[in-house]
C-alpha cells in the first residue's frame, strides 16, 4: 500500500468510525445472529490476489456488523462499561502506526517514560498513596487486564512468602503450605491465577460477606487463624472495591490491618469502581488503600480509554521485578545495566509490550481532570435516577446498596419471571442488561457508564423494562 493509498484509506476508515459512533444508538444493541452465521458469510478460502480497500469495507458491513453487540451504545447497560472515546481511538491508531516494541527502555525510551509519568499523574488524580509513585520504592505499570494484574501480584506475593527461592524442591515444599483469601463475591480471575501460579484453587479460601455483599473481616480472621493452627501459611488476601455482581466495597482498612498483622500481601482490585476516585467526594472508596501492597484499576472500563488498559501499582517494585525478571544476553544493554531506567518487561508476564500509555495520555489531555470528573458525576446521578424509578414502582425491588453506578434490582416474584423479563428486554434490541445471583436469587443488573449515555437513554430503558413485564 503506497503512502497515498494509505492516506486515502485512512481518511475513509476514520470517516466510517465517526459515522458509526454518531449513529450507534439507532443500532440493535445485542446481536441476534445464530452460531456460525458469520463464518457462513465468509469465503471458504482466502483470496489468492490482493483485494481493494473498498471490498474490505463492504464486507465489514455485510459480514461483521450484523454479528456485533454494540458495547459503545448508550443503550448498553450490561456487565460493565467498556468505554472508548475519540481521543483514545486516536491514541490507539497512532500507537499502531508507530508500531514500537516497549519491552526495554532502550527499545523505545518514550514508550517507557510517558507511561511512568502518566501513571504518576494518576496517583494524584485518584488520591492514591504517594508510595505508589515511581519517585519512591513503588511505581505503576500498564497491564492488559485486571486478571493479569492479580496474577502478577499473586506471583510476587508467592515469591516474597517463600524467600525468592531458586531451588525447585524447596519452593515446592513452601508453596504447598501457602493459602490465599478473598470474598465469595470476588472476580473469578483470582481462582484462575491460583491455578496458573501452581497453588491450586484448593488453597483459595472464600470468605463470607455481610448483608451488603462485602467481605466480613471477622470471618477472614477466623479462616486465617484456623489455617495457621493447621500449619499453613496465609500469604495473600484480595480486597475488592466494586465487586462484579453488586458493586460491593470491601472494608479495605480492616482487611489491610489483618494483612499486616499476619504478614500477608494485600492486593486491592478496583477494576471498574476505582475510576470514581477521580472525584474527591467518592474517595471514601479508597479508605485503607494505604495498607495495600498492590492496587489495580481499569481505565478501559469507566475512564473512556478503549480496551485494553489496566493500571497496576505496587508499593515495592523490587518484589515484582525480582519475581518476573529474566535477562538473556540478547536483551542486555547499557541503560539496563546502569539501573537508571525501568524495563517494563520485568513488571508483567509477556516480554513484548505496545505503547498503551499513548491513548491514556490522550484521554487525560482531552478531558482534563474536570471533564473526567463531570462525566463520572453524571453517570452516578443517572444511576441514582434509575434507582429512584425502580423504588417508585411497587412491582420491583432494589436488592443491594448502590454505592456508585450499578443498580441491582428484580421484579417481585420468582426467578422464572425475572429470567423471562431479562430475555424480553434483550430480545427487543433496544437495550441490553445482564444478570447475577445474590443470596440465591436471580437479579437484573443496570450498569450505567457508557461514554455517550444521557438521561433520555436511562428513561427509555426503564420504559422498556416496564413494557416487558
Amino acid at each position: 500500500m503506497s503512502p497515498e493509498e494509505f492516506r486515502r484509506a485512512g481518511h475513509a476508515a476514520i470517516d466510517w468510525i465517526a459515522s458509526y459512533l454518531e449513529s450507534i444508538e439507532s443500532r440493535r444493541v445485542l446481536s441476534d445472529v445464530s452460531p456460525g452465521a458469520i463464518r457462513q458469510r465468509m469465503p471458504a478460502e482466502p483470496p489468492p490476489r490482493s483485494e481493494p480497500f473498498e471490498a474490505w469495507m463492504a464486507d465489514l458491513e455485510r459480514v461483521v456488523m450484523p454479528g456485533l453487540t454494540h458495547w459503545q451504545s448508550p443503550n448498553f447497560f450490561a456487565y460493565f462499561p467498556a468505554n472508548a472515546s475519540e481521543p483514545s481511538i486516536l491514541g490507539e491508531l497512532i500507537s499502531a502506526g508507530l508500531g514500537v516494541q516497549g519491552m526495554l527502555w532502550a527499545t523505545s525510551p518514550a514508550c517507557t517514560e510517558v507511561e511512568t509519568h502518566v501513571l504518576d499523574w494518576l496517583v494524584g488524580m485518584l488520591g492514591l498513596p504517594d508510595a505508589f509513585r515511581s519517585t519512591g520504592a513503588g511505581g505503576g505499570v500498564l497491564q492488559d487486564t485486571a486478571s493479569s494484574s492479580i496474577l502478577c501480584a499473586l506471583l510476587a506475593a508467592r515469591e516474597r512468602a517463600t524467600g525468592f527461592r531458586s531451588n525447585a524442591e524447596g519452593l515446592a515444599a513452601c508453596t504447598q503450605r501457602l493459602v490465599a483469601y478473598t470474598s465469595t463475591q470476588t472476580h473469578s480471575s483470582l481462582a484462575k491465577a491460583m491455578r496458573i501460579a501452581g497453588l491450586g484453587e484448593a488453597a483459595l479460601r472464600l470468605v463470607d460477606v455481610d448483608e451488603n455483599h462485602a467481605m466480613r473481616p471477622e470471618a477472614l480472621e477466623v479462616r486465617i487463624s484456623a489455617d495457621r493452627q493447621a500449619g499453613l501459611t496465609p500469604f495473600f488476601v484480595c480486597a475488592t472495591i466494586g465487586t462484579t455482581s453488586s458493586n460491593a466495597i470491601d472494608p479495605v482498612e480492616a482487611i489491610g490491618e489483618l494483612a499486616r498483622r499476619y504478614g500477608m500481601w494485600l492486593h486491592v482490585d478496583a477494576a471498574m469502581s476505582g475510576t470514581a476516585a477521580l472525584c474527591p467526594e467518592f474517595r471514601w472508596i479508597n479508605r485503607g488503600v494505604e495498607l495495600a501492597d498492590s492496587y489495580c484499576f481499569n481505565p478501559h472500563k469507566w475512564m473512556f480509554t478503549n480496551f485494553d488498559c489496566d493500571v497496576l501499582w505496587v508499593r515495592d517494585r523490587s518484589a515484582l521485578i525480582n519475581t518476573l525478571t529474566v535477562l538473556p544476553e540478547y536483551l542486555k544493554n547499557k541503560a539496563t545495566e546502569s539501573g537508571a531506567v525501568f524495563d517494563y518487561r520485568d513488571w508483567h508476564i509477556p516480554l513484548g509490550r505496545r505503547f498503551r500509555a499513548l491513548k491514556l495520555w490522550f484521554v487525560i489531555r482531552h478531558y482534563g481532570i474536570e471533564g473526567l470528573q463531570a462525566l463520572i458525576r453524571h453517570h452516578v446521578a443517572l444511576a441514582e435516577l434509575f434507582e429512584s424509578l425502580v423504588r417508585a414502582d411497587d412491582r420491583f425491588e432494589v436488592v443491594a446498596p448502590r454505592p456508585l453506578n450499578l443498580i441491582c434490582f428484580r421484579l417481585r416474584g420468582d426467578d422464572v419471571a425475572n429470567e423471562r423479563l431479562l430475555e424480553r428486554i434483550n430480545a427487543s434490541g433496544r437495550a441490553y442488561l445482564s444478570h447475577t445471583k445474590l443470596n440465591g436469587r436471580f437479579v437484573l443488573r443496570m450498569s450505567i457508564g457508557q461514554t455517550k449515555v444521557q438521561e433520555r437513554h436511562v428513561r427509555a430503558a426503564w420504559q422498556l423494562i416496564r413494557e416487558c413485564v
